[in-house]
């Protein structure tokens, strides 16, 4: 018996490869540092992925509709009046530049990064979360809360990054 290649397995399942935008706010670095975990995470679990990262100052409205899924990523911010607020670039880009955005559907992740100090600790999850159901978007996984420093969390941000791609392989099915 001749053994013969099985041709399916031979052609990438393209319905599995993703295209992720991911927008993010960051001033101290550290909601970058989560960024660049994850997107290392991605790359690891699943090579056929392309992903793309910037910064909410440099984002456009219309690119938050770019690619198969959004994630939005933010620190919390604890000055001013009202403690528990999105980063002011992200704020800038959600509720004023793309305050119209319709998301329609699109699949959705997000992250808010906090400080365990504050009554209300990375509550810029719960904003972001607002933005996508709003806005008529589909939270696809839990959302990451990440509190206090990220360096040494890389290992939960790479579980959270399993449980996005496991989502992400029902896209099609939704």
């Amino acid at each position: 018996m001749i053994d013969t290649p099985n041709v399916a397995d031979a052609v990438p399942h393209f319905s599995q490869r993703r295209a992720v935008r991911i927008v993010f706010a960051s001033t101290s670095g550290h909601t970058e540092y989560v960024v660049d975990a994850l997107t290392d995470s991605l790359k690891s679990i699943s090579p056929g992925w392309e992903i793309e990262a910037t910064r909410a100052e440099k984002t456009k409205p219309q690119d938050l509709l770019s690619g198969d899924v959004l994630l939005l990523a933010s620190s919390t911010w604890n000055t001013g009046s009202v403690e528990g607020q999105l980063n002011p670039h992200m704020w800038v880009l959600l509720h004023d530049k793309a305050k119209t955005l319709d998301l329609a559907r699109r699949p959705c992740a997000c992250i808010g990064l906090g400080d365990h100090r504050y009554f209300y600790t990375a509550r810029a999850a719960d904003h972001l979360q607002h933005y996508v159901k709003v806005h008529h978007g589909r939270l696809i996984v839990p959302t990451l809360r990440i509190t206090d420093e990220p360096y040494g969390q890389e290992e939960a941000v790479g579980v959270w990054g399993k449980q996005l791609v496991d989502a992400s392989k029902q896209i099609d099915r939704c």
